[in-house]
């Protein structure tokens, strides 16, 4: 159902401001799902096509479990509608098919290729559909990169990050989640509206290509800058930051604590609140590239003071002082955290299910939503069929079979 269609029957009025716009979900795992998820959150209709029998992979990836279901794919999957549709069935291809005629949106992450195969490609679909906003996820893009598999794990390390993260003398470490598939979604997502928006003035779809690899390349930032501009190859620094210090762990009576000391004023109030007013002042200290340049001199002149008291008491009075500072929190202190500080984090379970996080962007006037948990394999189908006007468990729709 294109944006100027009226909704369709059983489709639930959501006020979102992507209201009215349809999403045809073919993605799975994560980097589809998630951005998909917030669409839906935004008010989309997110219509998610998955295998008979199993569905998408995530809903098999646990333990943990609630409420019977792998919270892997509780995270990324709210607010949809499942249907259970059998690509290689020619009457569920058809429905499939009917679902995407009518889409505004059509998300999909197979193998490139894949979606050709099955006469869902691009160029077939907008015959029927102009207006549809295509957009694929893969891993190392369409060309060359087409054969290999899209996993987070072998981006992060062919891709880069794992080179810069962990300890300096380590053999690399992975990001404690799966980031590229996250930045990927986001790109996606953002891909996705700037299309939605040129079909707003001109009618005209497009297709929106999105890759792990490139996702990652450009939120690596300052480290990708570092290499093109300026020829450094960069390494695994433990918690140091290449271009700025003191910008890593210390160690205060009881646990860690970082510090994340920008400029030159934050520095100088660090180090009253320090009783070292004169480091402030020394050569080696004054500037950030004079910090960087005698790091190990300013970490120890530093770490003794900071040793003298509890990580809370030092973040009570640098946070006063100006001084960006924090303990290393596991997830459930954060979170606290963001409660305390009035972020809502969390999504009540009447309204979405078991341990959802909120959607982080906030709106004042269409602001986000939280309608449905995550959907049952197929829970949706006969809905949608019925929808579409075609057969429901051998009985036409139209003749109120269901």
């Amino acid at each position: 159902m294109r944006a100027d269609q009226p909704d369709a029957p059983g489709t639930p009025p959501t006020g979102g401001a992507l209201s009215g716009i349809v999403v045809a979900d073919f993605g799975r795992v994560l980097a589809g799902p998630y951005m998909t998820m917030l669409l839906a959150d935004l008010g989309a209709d997110v219509i998610k096509i998955e295998r008979p029998g199993s569905g998408d992979d995530t809903r098999a990836w646990g333990p943990p479990f609630a409420a019977g279901e792998a919270t892997y794919f509780l995270g990324v999957n709210r607010n949809k509608r499942s249907v259970s549709l059998d690509l290689t069935d020619p009457e569920d291809l058809a429905a499939a098919r009917a679902i995407v005629d009518r889409a505004d949106v059509l998300v999909e992450n197979f193998r490139p290729g894949t979606m050709e195969k099955l006469g869902l490609g691009y160029e077939e679909l907008r015959a029927g559909n102009p207006g549809l906003v295509y957009c694929s996820v893969t891993g190392f893009g369409t060309a060359e990169g087409a054969r290999l598999p899209g996993y987070d794990l072998l981006v992060q390390a062919m891709g880069g990050l794992m080179s810069v993260t962990g300890e300096p003398d380590g053999r690399g470490t992975k990001a404690g989640v799966a980031l590229v598939d996250v930045v990927t979604g986001l790109h996606a997502g953002l891909g996705v509206l700037a299309a939605l928006r040129h079909r707003e003035r001109t009618g005209e779809g497009q297709r929106v290509e999105v890759s792990l690899l490139g996702s990652l390349l450009s939120a690596l930032t300052n480290q990708a800058a570092a290499h093109l501009g300026a020829g450094v190859v960069p390494r695994a620094m433990g918690n140091r930051h290449p271009s700025i210090a003191p910008y890593e762990v210390f160690e205060a009576r009881d646990r860690p604590l970082v510090l994340a000391v920008g400029n030159d004023r934050q520095f100088g109030a660090l180090c009253e609140r320090l009783g070292l007013p004169e480091l402030a002042g020394d050569p080696r200290f004054a500037t950030n590239t004079a910090r960087v340049a005698h790091r190990e001199e300013l970490v120890e002149a530093l770490a003794g003071p900071l040793g003298t008291r509890t990580a809370d008491a030092w973040f009570e009075e640098l946070t006063a002082a100006g001084v960006p500072c924090g303990p290393i929190n596991d997830l459930a202190a954060a979170f606290d955290l963001a409660d305390r500080l009035g972020l809502a984090p969390r999504v009540p379970e009447a309204a979405a299910g078991p341990g959802q996080v909120a959607h982080p962007v906030r709106l004042d006037v269409t602001p986000p939503s939280y309608r449905a948990a995550p959907p049952r394999l197929g829970e949706h189908t006969d809905d949608v069929l019925a929808e579409l006007g075609r057969v429901v468990h051998g009985a036409s729709a139209a003749d109120g079979g269901a």
